[in-house]
């Protein structure tokens, strides 16, 4: 979870564009980021995959009123809504956008070609029927911000008791590099969106990055199997608490206004 989803930013530019907050130009900048290029296919009334531009004024046009983020794993469905043929796809890519009113998901695939350091990104997203109903397991704001704090907390007195490579120093160096590095030439969320939700998303990014690097640096002190089993499954419930956190702020927008 050390990188932004591709739905994320889909859906909050999207969200910013469908609320004529940015133009349509500076939302397709947005939301390709550092890729090539992002063409949809399998929209209807278009025979072969087109650009983002047309895409997202298509989608208006055919009643999307906002996109909601869908970030599944495993046994873990989060935000998705059906059918089974969609789930199947999203789960497989790991994220997906589903259209509010249009009954309509984007599901991306990825190509990529070119050396090390000069790789060349495509996205294609496959556009897909889905079942207009409430999304799978997406927490308010509010509970994903309490989630969070309370699985933070939680991770980081296991992982330190265990004297895992990233609880300490090292993995708070590497957070805060992270988010330098997010924050340069981009903006947290899009306009619009409320302050609550650009804080709940940061947090989330913050123990997303704890928890990839605590996976990653090796077993540090966890030289039993009972420790490193401890360590999983401390890991697992703060990962899918901050998986939902992040869904949470992507669709924040689109969940106000269905209150009002």
């Amino acid at each position: 979870m050390l990188s932004e989803p591709r739905a994320g930013r889909l859906a909050a530019w999207g969200n910013a564009l469908i609320a004529h907050m940015v133009s349509p130009d500076d939302a397709v900048v947005a939301i390709v980021g550092e890729d090539a290029v992002h063409r949809v296919e399998g929209l209807p009334g278009e025979s072969a995959p087109v650009g983002l531009t047309l895409a997202l004024g298509r989608l208006r046009a055919l009643g999307a009123s906002g996109l909601r983020v869908a970030l599944p794993a495993p046994g873990h469905p989060l935000g998705l809504s059906g059918p089974p043929d969609f789930n199947a796809r999203a789960l497989e890519a790991e994220e997906a956008v589903i259209c509010e009113g249009a009954a309509l998901g984007l599901v991306p695939e990825v190509y990529e070609a070119g050396p090390e350091g000069d790789v060349h990104v495509e996205v294609v997203w496959h556009c897909l029927p889905v079942r207009e109903a409430p999304p799978a397991d997406v927490p308010s704001l509010g509970e994903a911000e309490r989630e969070l704090a309370e699985a933070l907390r939680d991770a980081t007195e296991v992982l330190t008791r265990l004297d895992v490579a990233g609880s300490g120093p090292v993995a708070e160096a590497a957070i805060e590099a992270y988010r330098a590095r997010a924050e340069q030439g981009r903006e947290v969320l899009a306009p619009g969106y409320p302050l609550r939700a650009v804080r709940v998303l940061e947090l989330a990014q913050r123990v997303g990055a704890l928890v990839t690097l605590a996976s990653e640096n090796g077993h540090g002190g966890a030289v039993s199997a009972s420790e490193i089993a401890a360590r999983g499954e401390a890991l697992r419930p703060v990962e899918r608490v901050a998986r939902r956190a992040q869904v949470a702020a992507y669709n924040s927008v689109v969940a106000e206004r269905g209150m009002r």
